[in-house]
């Protein structure tokens, strides 16, 4: 039994429409096949906030699991690879680097997170970023979670994206 479904395929940013729509208000997987190849870049970001005791086991080297932020930054950067996998029409990418970062703020007692993406390819890596910065952060709250079940995820968004049809992008600081 399908649903019959209407979707608007007009967003609120300029009356752009809904790429994953088709124009019967189907899922779609948007064909990319006449699109220039360029370089593309996406940041994204996000955090974790937990116990100051937590932050500063895994700031010291002292979980019993060893070092978290090295398993943390390999999950988040294998997250990105398998971002297709996850996101149903989001097309397998040949990423060319993904790079995964963490800062510690003692003030917030939060773990930062910024993963960056980069290709070569007819379409954006945003959600490879933002699948980058989440996994990482599932990560670290997973081996963590023993010792800080109040641990908080928060705050994931795309920063910045550059290259392709649309240009560069920044989010703005009163976003």
């Amino acid at each position: 039994m399908q649903a019959n479904n209407k979707v608007s395929q007009q967003s609120p940013d300029k009356g752009k429409s809904l790429s994953h729509i088709d124009e019967h208000g189907q899922a779609n997987m948007v064909d990319v096949t006449e699109k220039a190849v360029t370089q593309r870049t996406a940041v994204a970001s996000g955090f974790v906030q937990m116990q100051a005791d937590t932050l500063n086991m895994i700031t010291n080297g002292q979980h019993a699991k060893g070092d978290v932020f090295a398993v943390a930054r390999i999950a988040g950067i294998q997250g990105a690879k398998k971002c297709a996998d996850l996101i149903p029409l989001c097309h397998p990418l040949m990423l060319s680097k993904v790079q995964v970062d963490f800062s510690v703020d003692s003030t917030t007692n939060r773990v930062n997170i910024l993963a960056t993406c980069k290709l070569a390819g007819q379409t954006g890596v945003e959600m490879e970023a933002l699948t980058a910065v989440s996994v990482a952060a599932l990560t670290l709250f997973d081996m963590c979670k023993a010792v800080d079940p109040h641990m908080l995820i928060g705050d994931i968004k795309v920063e910045q994206k550059r290259g392709g049809k649309t240009g560069n992008w920044l989010r703005s600081s009163a976003s």
